[in-house]
């Protein structure tokens, strides 16, 4: 049966896939918008600092007023209704659901929850996936051995490209690269909140309406986010990182298969077998047409003169080779199609895409000079931008992870366009997300 068969199910037998929800920015407010065409789920309770807003996105989404007005998660259990409230652990730790989705979007509190979540006994969807790069083998460890399951989301990027990977390796072809699109230019990695929008290509107008954080939006814009994605990735699948991080070649659909082949056979990429992103901007500043820019890809090598003949007899398109060939989907749709994660880790008990290891890692660099005593604003901000290293590199230097750089104290100068080091912040070690990095980091 398929998930959506085995949902319907489910929705007969009056035993819904019931979770709970922890933030509702725009990833949660997507997924919601859909709950109510998905069989077989039961949102039993949502939380959210601010309810007030939680409740307005909601209905934005289309949910009734009245669905969400449930006084308690009991009662929302009993009515089928849901509960808006600001208390994370008392949803996670409620007996009546079994998947807790994760969309703060901050790391240090998404472990947090995370940890709760194990020890109560409930899988973990995490759409923050900035945890993943920070600590995501050692999220995975503590799942498994909580006899639970923590899995990236799919409709994110990671999960997505993660899927792409399975399915070629299950075929048996050779993956050569892997990776998503970015609108790239180098000046980027430099932009804040206040350029966000202009680089985007929305107005304030549109930006306003669809209720799009700018911080956020500006972490994608940055190469923050292509790195965090390309982190999870990696360690997903055992994909290296570029060992200078993230070269974004530009290109089309139709030039991914030559690009994404090894320097030495006439491609962009380093060695075979890395993660990468595209650019969707050629370098007169145009964009490309047919580009990849909101989408995923993987591309693979005939390793024998069958597959290679099988390719040119379908007309399969290839590079000038024969050899490479790319399969992708163009666009992501982020939240909305996080269903197919609740039924997958529900249902077949599989996560979509979840870290074996830790190879890759994603390294706080220097926007401006920061000066001792300045207070760093995280992910998306005005400080830092995040770049992609291999953990052979970042560790022995105790590069600071991106996802330490939110409202930590700087206690040393640094110049601009430098990789931040552990001895350059005041960091808080009785973290838990601090905990578990010190785990990863014992297994480079």
């Amino acid at each position: 049966m398929g998930l959506h068969e085995q949902l319907l199910a489910r929705e007969a037998q009056g035993n819904p896939v019931r979770v709970g929800l922890v933030g509702v920015g725009k990833f949660g407010t997507m997924f919601l918008a859909q709950t109510e065409r998905i069989p077989g789920v039961h949102v039993v309770g949502v939380a959210d600092l601010r309810v007030d807003v939680a409740k307005s996105n909601m209905v934005l989404a289309g949910w009734r007023a009245d669905q969400i007005e449930a006084p308690s998660l009991a009662a929302a259990l009993a009515s089928g209704e849901t509960h808006v409230g600001d208390d994370a652990m008392a949803l996670i730790g409620f007996g009546g659901i079994e998947i807790v989705i994760e969309c703060t979007g901050n790391p240090v509190v998404a472990v947090d929850h995370a940890l709760a979540a194990f020890a109560a006994g409930k899988h973990v969807i995490s759409a923050t996936v900035e945890a993943d790069a920070v600590c995501g083998a050692a999220l995975v460890a503590r799942a498994r051995a909580a006899g639970v399951i923590y899995s990236q989301a799919y409709g994110d990027q990671p999960a997505m490209t993660v899927d792409l990977v399975d399915w070629a390796r299950t075929c048996g072809f050779e993956v050569t690269a892997a990776g998503r699109g970015h609108k790239w230019k180098p000046e980027y990695r430099f932009s804040t909140p206040d350029t966000i929008w202009d680089y985007w290509g929305v107005t304030v107008e549109q930006a306003e309406r669809g209720r799009l954080n700018p911080k956020m939006f500006n972490s994608f814009l940055d190469g923050t986010k292509p790195a965090i994605e390309s982190v999870a990735i990696s360690n997903a699948t055992g994909l290296l990182a570029p060992s200078q991080g993230l070269s974004y070649p530009a290109g089309s659909i139709d030039d991914l298969a030559t690009l994404m082949r090894p320097r030495a056979e006439g491609g962009a990429l380093e060695q075979a077998g890395m993660v990468e992103v595209i650019s969707s901007v050629a370098e007169d500043g145009s964009m490309i047409p047919n580009d990849i820019r909101k989408g995923v890809w993987v591309v693979v090598k005939a390793t024998t003169e069958y597959q290679k003949a099988c390719f040119e007899e379908y007309m399969v398109s290839t590079d000038d080779s024969g050899l490479y060939y790319c399969n992708f989907k163009r666009f992501h749709l982020i939240g909305l199609e996080l269903g197919l994660s609740v039924g997958s880790v529900a249902l077949r008990g599989e996560a979509t895409g979840e870290s074996q290891g830790f190879l890759s890692d994603v390294v706080a660099v220097s926007k401006k000079d920061l000066k001792v005593g300045e207070l760093l604003d995280g992910e998306g901000g005005y400080c830092v931008a995040g770049q992609l290293r291999p953990t052979a590199v970042s560790v022995p230097m105790r590069a600071l992870p991106l996802g330490f750089t939110g409202d930590v104290r700087m206690v040393r100068d640094v110049p601009v366009d430098t990789i931040l080091t552990y001895d350059d912040v005041e960091l808080d070690e009785s973290l838990a997300a601090v905990r578990l990095r010190r785990e990863c980091e014992a297994m480079v």
